[in-house]
């Protein structure tokens, strides 16, 4: 089963977004991920939060409309987003899909990255998704495989997060790799294309982002 969670970050709409969302699944705001959420005309199943983002008069018209509001106090260890992580957990989903949780802010867009390699969420595929772009982390061990689509030419880069990323392996890329480390902090991983419409990452050790661009237009920095 999959949650789908909304988050209160900048989005951009884009006919991959509408991909992940025809499917259907859980869906949780987290507080004013809310306004997303409505303005994809859906409702989510679950608001969570400390709702400092919403009025009063939006938490109550999600409660008239059967929206289960689990709420928190402002003074809370925990962002918004990860609260919302841990509510999709409680529903046994085996993947998360998190739209709007990227771009507003420095800081908490490279903490909203980084919760899919912590170790509470490791058990579930969780992939950030904005606009042509899509984020996916892999934890190992054990090891871990993932197959992601794109057209030919387009750009897929990979980041080791936390470490080195060992025993890395590419499959359907321009440049392949085999049972080899790619080390933290080192640009080796970006910029790599699409050779076949799907390509394979496999990763024995360590955290890896994986980073899709559907569009051909990118250039390297």
């Amino acid at each position: 089963m999959r949650a789908i969670i909304f988050a209160n970050g900048v989005f951009t709409p884009s006919p991959w977004v509408r991909r992940w969302l025809a499917d259907g699944g859980v869906l949780i705001a987290a507080d004013g991920g809310l306004r997303l959420c409505r303005a994809l005309s859906l409702t989510p199943h679950f608001l969570v939060g400390d709702f400092d983002s919403l009025s009063e008069e939006e938490i109550l018209e999600m409660e008239n409309r059967g929206v289960k509001i689990v709420r928190y106090p402002a003074q809370k260890d925990e962002t918004d987003l990860e609260l919302a992580l841990l509510l999709a957990l409680d529903q046994s989903v085996e993947e998360i899909v998190i739209l709007g949780g990227l771009g507003a802010r420095w800081d908490q867009t490279f903490a909203n990255v980084l919760l899919p390699a912590a170790w509470r969420f490791r058990k579930v595929s969780m992939v950030l998704v904005d606009g042509e772009y899509e984020l996916y982390v892999l934890n190992a061990p054990p090891p871990k495989k993932l197959r992601v689509q794109g057209e030919i030419g387009e750009t897929l880069s990979l980041i080791p997060l936390g470490g080195d990323a060992k025993g890395v392996t590419l499959q359907g890329l321009e440049y392949p790799l085999r049972r080899e480390d790619l080390l933290f902090g080192m640009t080796r991983g970006l910029s790599n294309v699409f050779a076949e419409n799907v390509a394979e990452i496999e990763i024995q050790e360590g955290s890896l982002l994986v980073v899709v661009s559907h569009s051909t237009s990118n250039t390297e920095a």
